[in-house]
This record gives C-alpha cells, sequence and structure tokens, in this order.
C-alpha cells in the first residue's frame, strides 16, 4: 500500500527512532511492502519508516536506475535494520541531495565519503559491507531519518539549498562543484 510520506514540519520526523525487536514477523513485512510500494510509487532512492510514520530503525533503499539522480549508478536494492554506520576515513565530499519529505528542493550536504555500514535484513540475518559515493550517500541520509535528522540540518551553506526547478531550470541536476 502507498502510504503518505511525512514533510519537513511534522514532529514525528524528529524523534529518535526504536529498534526492531521482532523480525520476520507479518507486521514487519507489511511494513516494508508498504515502504517499497511507497518509495517506488514517488521514484524514490531510499526511505525510512519514519518518513511514514512508523517509530522503527527501518530504511530501505536502491535503484537500477533513478529519474530523481540519473547521472549516478545503480545502488542493490537493501533492507537494513537496526543500522551501524562506521565512516572509513575522514574524506567527506558534498553532493546535492532531495528527500521524499522535502519534495521539490534540493541542498548540497557534505557527507562522509565511504563507510561500513551494518545491520540485519528482514529474516533477522547480521549483514555489513564497505561502500563509497553515492551508495554511501544514500545510506547516511536514510539513516540520519532514524535519529531525528533531515538533511538541511547537516548543510553548511544554506545557499546551496532551494526548489530544485528554481536551482536546475534546464531539468539537469547540476555536477558537484
Amino acid at each position: 500500500m502507498i502510504r503518505d510520506v511525512l514533510r519537513m514540519g511534522d514532529a514525528r520526523l524528529l524523534r529518535v527512532s526504536r529498534p526492531v525487536e521482532a523480525f520476520d514477523s507479518p507486521e514487519l513485512r507489511a511494513l516494508l511492502t508498504d515502504m517499497r510500494d511507497t518509495m517506488a510509487h514517488l521514484d524514490g532512492a531510499g526511505l525510512a519508516a519514519p518518513q511514514i510514520g512508523v517509530d522503527l530503525r527501518v530504511v530501505i533503499f536502491g535503484f537500477e536506475s533513478s529519474p530523481r539522480y540519473p547521472e549516478v549508478g545503480a545502488v542493490p536494492f537493501t533492507v537494513l535494520i537496526n543500522p551501524e554506520v562506521t565512516p572509513l576515513g575522514n574524506d567527506e565530499e558534498d553532493g546535492w541531495e532531495g528527500c521524499l519529505s522535502l519534495p521539490g528542493l534540493r541542498g548540497r550536504v557534505p557527507r562522509h565519503r565511504a563507510l561500513r555500514y551494518a545491520g540485519f535484513d528482514e529474516q533477522g540475518r547480521r549483514f555489513e559491507r564497505e561502500v563509497d559515493g553515492f551508495h554511501a550517500r544514500v545510506v547516511q541520509h536514510e539513516c540520519d531519518h532514524l535519529d531525528g535528522l533531515l538533511y538541511p540540518m547537516r548543510m553548511r551553506d544554506l545557499g546551496k539549498f532551494g526548489f530544485t526547478d528554481v536551482l536546475f531550470p534546464d531539468g539537469a541536476v547540476a555536477p558537484d562543484d
């Protein structure tokens, strides 16, 4: 089922989410189905449970190609529950981000370039990956939602924040500068 996505200003987006304790349950399966349906319907790169009003540490992300981020390569579809994110080094890079909770807006956000993430899949199997680039950006963005953070809270220059159609009138997101 496609769910409504909470928008910036809704206090529920600012809460710290609770860990999932029961894996492979009908409730978790239903939540993940709703998240997948909602993300696909909105052409999202990822979605966190708090964005649909569910106060659990669950994120999904991934795509073969993204109409919202046509300049980036594929990111494998992933269900990540109770994530742990560890930066690999101190290298950061700025990149344009959008968010389903801030429709029509984009901003330049600094993120760690490379990281290791670990967590559980829907059956409760632990896994970990080391990633960099856009994959690492998506993980950080989605996991921030679990701690009540929206990407503008990470921005250093609000001059690089605005409506997508104003920032990029030709429809193409500018290359990172």
